[in-house]
């Protein structure tokens, strides 16, 4: 695919003097035809959904409809009814978290990677429900070790409850293998929930060939708009779940004594719902799914390998993960030991016009456990991404060691 020319469709990258955004693992640009769909539904149809049956309500049921059913074929659902629409991956994992039923000394198997959507649940369950959360340590280069897994798999024995991973990290980019993960642990019969923020966005994602029962993921960062998330889960599992967010549309009935539950997905999208955010993600879906996931995996790959040999000699610098990039996909994370991260990030903005992350990215206990407080540099590539921006990242960046190192 031509990724340069499909920059025409977003308007902040067009015109002169555009930014070069390279902070995609936070957020995503967004085109066109998602911004269109927010606009519509304020200037043409502004009802309520689900509810209302008069023309402003009917077609905004429509179009929700419309967008659940392209985001399930996205995941390769079984049913679009498996999708549940949320907030953000954060809201999708506290969803999972709380929504199913423990017992004291249940264990929970997290990587030593992961986001704090994906390790304070657990925490909080450990504290107030009795859980028993472990941590697999990934290797020396942050790759995963499946021994170490399968080892905290068979310690964990009967009690082993459910394994939550992050898919790729947003710390370093690394793919976990997800597919001889969830087989180990469906083998020691728990359940798996896959936080999938940062590769259902640059990579193809089959929730049935990795056979997993929950997938998290944030709209924002698909291109689409901000404050909408999702939830899969194999339909039998959603069903067996609480919600977390009760109220109006996840009951079919109440009395002043009790409730009947609706099914998945009402049951779990109490509450008004973010209708132009459930529209435009479906405009979202569509722009993505007309682009082949497999290439974009490759070309922000190309685009690290350039970031990787232009700033993995500097002084004082050292690329958190792998040495090859093609095991970080679009993220470069950098530690910096003298110059501070967000200084660096400022500077990167004001010389150059270039945006990346600083700071711990919120894996704060992977970056407490190594000793690096103040965090990295990060810059994550995506597919509106070009060569002459990586190329200008990498050379900003080394007159700015070069000149304060």
């Amino acid at each position: 695919m031509n990724f340069k020319e499909l920059r025409n469709d977003f308007p902040t990258l067009c015109g002169d003097a555009t930014p070069t955004y390279l902070d995609n693992a936070c957020v995503t640009l967004k085109p066109q035809s998602v911004i269109d769909a927010i606009h519509h539904y304020y200037t043409e149809t502004p009802g309520c959904g689900g509810r209302s049956v008069h023309r402003y309500g009917t077609a905004v049921s429509k179009s929700v409809r419309d967008s659940r059913i392209a985001l399930g074929s996205f995941l390769n659902a079984n049913d679009s009814n498996e999708v549940v629409f949320t907030r953000n991956a954060t809201h999708s994992l506290n969803q999972v978290a709380h929504g199913l039923t423990w017992n004291k000394g249940d264990v929970v198997l997290t990587s030593d990677r992961e986001h704090n959507s994906n390790l304070v649940p657990w925490l909080q369950l450990e504290q107030e429900q009795g859980i028993d959360h472990r941590v697999v340590m990934s290797n020396e280069d942050n790759s995963f070790n499946l021994e170490s897994f399968e080892h905290a798999c068979a310690e964990a024995g009967n009690k082993l409850r459910l394994v939550s991973m992050g898919h790729v990290g947003n710390l370093d980019g690394v793919t976990i293998p997800m597919k001889e993960v969830t087989k180990i642990a469906h083998d020691h019969g728990a359940l798996v929930s896959v936080d999938g923020a940062q590769s259902l966005p640059h990579m193809s994602v089959d929730v049935q060939s990795l056979d997993i029962d929950f997938l998290s993921f944030s709209i924002h960062k698909m291109c689409g708009p901000s404050g909408m998330g999702g939830l899969w889960g194999k339909y039998e599992h959603l069903d067996g779940l609480r919600t977390i967010q009760s109220g109006g549309q996840t009951v079919t009935a109440s009395t002043y004594k009790e409730a009947s539950w609706a099914k998945p997905p009402a049951r779990f999208e109490g509450g008004l719902g973010n209708f132009s955010g459930m529209m435009a993600t479906g405009a979202a879906i569509d722009y993505l799914s007309k682009i082949e996931m497999d290439q974009v995996k490759e070309h922000e790959i190309r685009l690290n390998r350039i970031m990787t040999k232009g700033v993995k000699d500097l002084p004082g610098l050292k690329i958190i993960g792998p040495e090859d990039p093609a095991k970080r996909g679009g993220i470069c994370s950098i530690i910096m030991d003298k110059l501070p991260a967000h200084d660096v990030a400022i500077l990167l903005d004001e010389a150059a016009g270039v945006m990346v992350r600083s700071g711990q990215h919120c894996v704060h206990s992977w970056f407490e456990h190594h000793g690096h407080k103040q965090g990295s540099l990060r810059a994550s590539a995506y597919f509106y991404n070009t060569e002459e921006e990586v190329k200008r990242f990498v050379d900003t960046l080394t007159e700015i060691v070069h000149t304060l190192g």
